[in-house]
């Protein structure tokens, strides 16, 4: 398993790349809030046993993690596009943008950058599909972002505990349908997301109906 995970970053190491970046996204899915990712440096030949697609860990895991990966990296950095640019430029370019702002918040440069399917504007960079899986250094970038985002969701959910963000993180389940239709659509939902977008226009419509 651990030559799997570091057979991209091997490659690059035995050309000579030694400060290899692995980028990746979290938050394309949720109705509210912001769209993280991270980008993080580890040091050549560094391997975390058990480590992989933040999505495929326990919650617990990915905490444990979160606080191995800040301690051993060599840098890492969070770039955060907010719901209302979501809006403006659509979610795969908000989610590219997230990546750079991420790489642009190293505190060390890079010499090559792995992304997690994102094609990025860097002359050393590869995308690599399912890379959160496959590379070490996405998969510990995945692990920053989700848990990051995360935390943010528990503090929208102390804020607005109604709509139990603490449970779905933004994700459109059932429960979290049925609490936006009750309490209504906060500022940072994504007002372009199709749930949300169908309930705006719903009220419209009923207000249209009462002045008439």
């Amino acid at each position: 398993m651990e030559t799997e995970l570091l057979k991209y970053e091997q490659e690059l190491y035995n050309q000579g790349y030694k400060l290899i970046a692995g980028t990746d996204e979290v938050g394309r899915g949720p109705l509210v809030g912001p769209v993280v990712a991270a980008a993080v440096i580890l040091p050549v030949g560094y391997f975390l046993e058990g480590l992989t697609d933040s999505k495929k860990l326990s919650e617990k895991k990915r905490n444990k993690f979160y606080e191995i990966i800040k301690r051993d990296a060599i840098s890492y950095g969070i770039g955060i596009v907010d719901a209302k640019t979501i809006d403006e430029i659509n979610i795969y370019e908000a989610s590219r943008l997230a990546m750079e702002k991420a790489l642009e918040n190293l505190s060390v440069k890079p010499d090559f950058i792995l992304s997690d399917a994102m094609p990025l504007p860097y002359e050393n960079s590869k995308p690599i599909i399912h890379g959160d899986a496959l590379s070490e250094t996405i998969a510990a970038a995945s692990v920053i972002a989700k848990v990051t985002r995360d935390a943010m969701m528990y503090e929208l959910d102390k804020e607005h505990p109604e709509y139990d963000f603490k449970s779905h993180k933004g994700y459109p389940t059932k429960k979290h349908l049925e609490n936006l239709e009750k309490y209504g659509i906060l500022d940072n939902y994504r007002f372009s997301y199709k749930p949300v977008k169908e309930i705006i226009e719903k009220r419209q419509h009923h207000e249209e109906t009462i002045k008439q």
